[in-house]
C-alpha cells in the first residue's frame, strides 16, 4: 500500500511540474509573428538590417512579437512575397519600383537622372512628394512602408572609357527590360538591348553586347571585372526601396506594439544607411583591386540629353511630380 501511494505522489508531482513548464512556455509565446522575406543573401546589408530589426522588436516588445527573417527568396520572389503579404501568409518584405504594378507613382523610385545626390533623393523621399508616393503605395497595395534604404547608383561598365554622351555612339548596351531605361539610353546614343541578367556575363564575354549598367554590388558579385575594363561613373539612376509591412497585420496590433515596430524600423533605417556608405567604399576598392578603372563622366551632359526622353515616357501625375522635383532642385 505504501509503495502504491509513493508512486502516485511521484506521478502527481511530475504532472504538476509539467503543467508548470507548459504554462511558462505559453506565457512566453509571442502574441504576433512577423514573417519577413526578402531577396538578398545572408551577407547582404539588407539582411543585416532585417536582423537588426528582429533583435530590436523582440527585445523591446518583451517577446510579444517574434520576427522570422527569410533571406535568399526563401518565401519566393519579390512579387510573390508581395502577393503573400496581401493574402496574409507573409508579413514583411523589401521592395522598390516593382510596386509600380499597383501604384503608378512608385515609378519615380527609379528614374534616370532625377537625383544628382543622395541628399536630393532624401529630401524628396522625406518631403511632400515622397509622402504622396508612400500614400499611393498604401492605398493601392495594402502595404505600409515603415523604412527606406538607398540603393547604390547604377553605373556603366565598358571596355573603352565613356566620358561624354558622344562616346556612347554605336555602343551595344545590355539593359533590363524597363522601357524608361531603354528610351533613356537610346536618347543618349547607345544601342540598348534588353536581356535577362543571367545572360549578361556570357554576352559580354562573347561580344554580343559591349557594355552593361548596374550598381557596384552587382558588378562585383557578377564578376564583371573579368569581362569589362572600365566603370564609367554615370550615377545615372539613384533609387530607393521600402521596407513594408502588411497594413492589415500592422493595424491588428495594439498601439504600444505598433510603436515598437515603428521605432525599430527607424533604427534599422539608420543602421542600414551606415552600412551602405561603408559597403560602397568596400565595393569600389575591391573592383579597383581586381583591375577595373573608374572613369569620371560629364554627368551634366548625360542628364541634359536623357531628361527629355524620361519626361516623354512619364504620364499623368508621374510627370507632374517629376517636374516638381526638378523645379525644387533648381530652387524655383
Amino acid at each position: 500500500m505504501f509503495r502504491t501511494i509513493t508512486i502516485s505522489r511521484n506521478f502527481v508531482a511530475a504532472a504538476l511540474v509539467a503543467a508548470s513548464l507548459m504554462g511558462a512556455g505559453a506565457a512566453q509565446a509571442a502574441d504576433y509573428t512577423l514573417k519577413f522575406g526578402h531577396l538578398a543573401n545572408t551577407d547582404n546589408i539588407w539582411n543585416k538590417a532585417a536582423l537588426k530589426f528582429k533583435t530590436l522588436v523582440e527585445k523591446n516588445s518583451d517577446g510579444r512579437i517574434a520576427v522570422k527573417v527569410y533571406p535568399n527568396e526563401q518565401l519566393g520572389s519579390e512579387m510573390e512575397v508581395i502577393n503573400s503579404i496581401q493574402l496574409g501568409t507573409a508579413d514583411m518584405t523589401i521592395t522598390g519600383e516593382s510596386l509600380e504594378n499597383w501604384a503608378p507613382l512608385a515609378a519615380l523610385m527609379a528614374v534616370p537622372y532625377l537625383f544628382d545626390s543622395s541628399e536630393q533623393m532624401k529630401q524628396t523621399i522625406e518631403g511632400p512628394i515622397g509622402e504622396k508616393i508612400k500614400q499611393q503605395v498604401i492605398e493601392k497595395t495594402g502595404l505600409l512602408p515603415i523604412a527606406w534604404f538607398e540603393r547604390g547608383p547604377r553605373e556603366l561598365t565598358s571596355n573603352r572609357p565613356i566620358r561624354k554622351p558622344e562616346d556612347l555612339n554605336g555602343l551595344r548596351l545590355r539593359v533590363p527590360n524597363v522601357p524608361l531605361f531603354v528610351k533613356s539610353w537610346q536618347a543618349l546614343g547607345a544601342k540598348p538591348t534588353p536581356m535577362a541578367f543571367s545572360e549578361v556575363f556570357t554576352s559580354l564575354q562573347q561580344g554580343t553586347v559591349d557594355a552593361q549598367e548596374n550598381p557596384l554590388s552587382l558588378i562585383q558579385s557578377a564578376s564583371f571585372n573579368e569581362v569589362q575594363k572600365y566603370v564609367d561613373v554615370t550615377d545615372h539612376v539613384r533609387s530607393w526601396i521600402y521596407v513594408v509591412i502588411g497594413k492589415q497585420k500592422f493595424d491588428s496590433m495594439p498601439q504600444d506594439l505598433q510603436k515598437v515596430v515603428m521605432d525599430a524600423a527607424q533604427q534599422m533605417q539608420t543602421y542600414e544607411q551606415k552600412l551602405f556608405v561603408q559597403d560602397q567604399k568596400r565595393l569600389e576598392k575591391e573592383l579597383k583591386d581586381k583591375g577595373m578603372e573608374f572613369v569620371k563622366v560629364d554627368k551634366q551632359a548625360f542628364a541634359e540629353k536623357a531628361r527629355a526622353a524620361v519626361s516623354s515616357a512619364l504620364t499623368g501625375e508621374q510627370k507632374t511630380l517629376y517636374n516638381q522635383i526638378l523645379q525644387q532642385q533648381d530652387g524655383k
